[in-house]
């Protein structure tokens, strides 16, 4: 059975892998491991250790406590239940394909793509 932290911590391998723009081939590789691995990692199939968790992390250029961020405070019955955190936006795909392209934009437009939003949204 799968560990709820597993998977959060699973979860946000897989989000910021592809955040930044890296197939699990190429994670893998970097890690010195094979692919397949990977994909056992985000689906909390596989326990990730604390080496190679560290590996990962300085291969996506996160500090390791990235990977647990969400857990803090989280009430046990949801994380149980979901695997993350409450109102996890970046476990929406949508959410992080528009923070991926978001940050795509030269910063100049960027501010005045945010700037909109905030009128538009009105907040």
């Amino acid at each position: 059975m799968k560990h709820p932290v597993d998977v959060h911590v699973g979860k946000r391998i897989r989000h910021r892998r592809w955040m930044v723009g890296m197939t699990q081939q190429q994670l893998a590789e970097k890690v010195g491991i094979k692919f397949q691995q990977i994909q056992k990692y985000e689906t909390g199939m596989n326990r990730v250790s604390a080496s190679r968790l560290w590996d990962i992390a300085e291969t996506l250029d996160v500090q390791v406590s990235f990977f647990f961020s969400g857990l803090e405070g989280a009430d046990a019955e949801d994380v149980a239940a979901h695997g993350a955190a409450p109102n996890d936006l970046m476990a929406d795909k949508e959410a992080l394909e528009l923070v991926r392209s978001y940050y795509a934009i030269p910063e100049n437009q960027r501010r005045r793509l945010f700037e909109l939003a905030r009128v538009l949204s009105d907040n």
